[in-house]
């Protein structure tokens, strides 16, 4: 694995770590709190990693402190944004503003790294993300938060640790499929037996009378269960796909990292297009729908890249399967967020947002490794490796459009999780 790989996972691995207990401290440090704090430590790991001399104080910097920092900062904006949005209707708006301003990034972030990396040195870029984050500092003072923070507030900090570790093991399980089959079994055995361990730990906590890091009711919901797979795989195949194509570009065509942004143009734009519409497409048409299309269009655009690349040395045949998989996630994201999120009341909006943004961060993990994985083992014939992994890739996304079939037709009412009837898609 290379260190960049190396780099990428684990700053993957720590957020989904990380998550579930940085949701759960929104509650005793407040939601703006948590922010700040979350964009200040990932600041300090931009430093870090803009000076490190070696791997390990780049490993520092940019896989754990940078990871912890975006663990931190990433649930408070998804509970905001819930909490002052009380409909489905207008939390699709919002939560596509959400996914729009972060497709902008995915746009414009491969473009202007890769021109800093080729032209000055990929220290410049670690710079430039900490003057991002110090303008996001300056404009996050006026954020009010609408429900003050519960310093008092117990934390389950055994329940912290062992999801933490639990979801460690597993996923370096995975990533060590591609060099031992043997400690790759046994690591996600153990992992899974410590996850295991700290679903009967929280249940007995809850039993006793005690508030755990995650309440089990939130297991019990069946709605918010499914949209949960969907957003694990929509993040399996969105990474998992940037991870194979990139590898391929650079190391079969021998692209430079800017040719290689350009590339993804195509990708980033479909996102950007697609967030920026749902709001006017929830109005439209039911979640479930959206989340269907999505998949169905994503899957279509990993064949498109299967049939269309090989034999075509020319950049171009990148772009239609790239935009396909851009729109169609970009489609489904945000409803599969706002079906989660509006499935749970607002006391238990802290730790369904955790829970969910580390649902989705596992999946990036899961999607990076395995076509990571797949790749290692067929370096020798690096174009047939490419075409086996998005093989998979395109697999992995039946399992969500399977998983999105089970979902109700009726959406659920806010904040409550019960399916309510839903009026008929509209053509206006």
């Amino acid at each position: 694995m290379t260190s960049a790989t190396t780099c990428i996972t684990l700053f993957l691995l720590v957020m989904a770590a990380l998550m579930i207990p940085c949701g759960k401290l929104t509650d005793l440090w407040g939601r703006k709190r948590c922010f700040t704090i979350g964009l200040v430590v990932y600041g300090i790991g931009a430093v870090l990693s803009a000076v490190s001399p070696g791997l390990g104080i780049l490993i520092l910097g940019n896989s754990i402190f940078e990871g912890v920092g975006t663990a931190l900062l990433i649930p408070p904006v998804y509970i905001l944004t819930t909490m002052l949005f009380h409909d489905m209707k207008s939390r699709a708006r919002a939560f596509g503003v959400v996914s729009g301003m972060g497709g902008i990034g995915a746009a414009t972030g491969p473009l202007i790294g890769g021109a800093i990396t080729t032209e000055l040195s990929w220290r410049v870029a670690f710079v430039f993300q900490a003057l991002i984050i110090v303008i996001i500092v300056v404009l996050a003072r006026n954020v009010v938060d609408p429900v003050p923070a519960d310093p008092s507030h117990p934390f389950d900090t055994v329940g912290a640790i062992l999801s933490a570790v639990g979801l460690v093991v597993l996923v370096g399980g995975i990533m060590a499929a591609d060099s031992n089959l043997a400690l790759m079994a046994v690591l996600i055995v153990i992992g899974a037996l410590i996850l295991a361990g700290f679903f009967v730990w929280i249940r007995r906590r809850e039993r006793a009378g005690k508030e755990a890091l995650l309440s089990t009711s939130l297991f019990r919901n069946r709605t918010s269960n499914l949209a949960l797979v969907t957003q694990n795989v929509q993040w399996a195949v969105l990474m998992g796909t940037s991870f194979v194509v990139s590898a391929y570009l650079q190391v079969v065509r021998k692209y430079d990292a800017i040719q290689t942004g350009v590339i993804f143009t195509a990708a980033t734009v479909g996102i950007l297009l697609s967030s920026l519409a749902a709001g006017r497409l929830a109005r439209r048409f039911r979640q479930r729908t959206l989340i269907l299309a999505g998949f169905v269009t994503t899957i279509v655009g990993i064949i498109a890249l299967l049939a269309m690349v090989k034999g075509h040395p020319g950049a171009w045949y990148f772009a239609p399967g790239l935009f396909l998989i851009g729109v169609g996630l970009g489609v489904m994201l945000t409803p599969s967020v706002n079906v989660v999120q509006s499935a749970f009341p607002e006391d238990l909006q802290g730790e369904i947002s955790g829970l969910s943004r580390s649902v989705s961060n596992l999946g990036s993990s899961f999607g990076t490794a395995i076509a990571g994985t797949i790749l290692v083992a067929g370096l020798a014939e690096p174009t047939r490796a490419y075409g086996i992994a998005m093989i998979v890739l395109g697999l992995i996304g039946l399992i969500g459009l399977a998983a999105t079939f089970m979902l109700p037709t009726a959406e659920p009412a806010p904040g409550t999780g019960v399916p309510a009837p839903a009026a008929e898609p509209t053509s206006g």
